[in-house]
């Protein structure tokens, strides 16, 4: 399928919450440096074998503060002094951003199983 196809569809789900939001942002800056056709989610991953090893690796946001900003409500980001606070007292900001590249792939694998059919 072509990314072009997978990235429409992506942006027109919609997205509730600050997590959802930034959640379709990982999945389409997962998808950006793709092109022509993809044939599996893992293709979005820039050759990291996991989602995890995705975010941790360098291949998305690296910043704190940038990924509390693409996460976190205005009320979060105040909590946390906009990323220089640890989110909670079990994760770092980069184990939270992993949990949101996990989702993003998630997402990325739905779209792509929906449009086979």
């Amino acid at each position: 399928m072509k990314t072009y196809d997978i990235i429409n569809t992506i942006k027109a789900q919609k997205a509730r919450s600050a997590w959802a939001r930034g959640v379709k942002q990982t999945a389409l800056d997962m998808l950006k440096d793709i092109d022509g056709e993809i044939s599996s989610a893992k293709d979005a991953l820039n050759g990291a074998d996991s989602p995890e090893e995705w975010a941790y690796g360098g291949c998305g946001l690296i910043y704190d503060g940038d990924i509390a900003e693409l996460l976190c409500t205005p009320s979060e980001l105040r909590r946390t002094k906009g990323g220089q606070r640890q989110p909670n007292s079990r994760e770092s900001w980069l184990d939270v951003y992993a949990r949101a590249a996990f989702q993003a792939y998630q997402l990325i694998k739905v779209v792509l199983r929906g449009t086979e059919k």
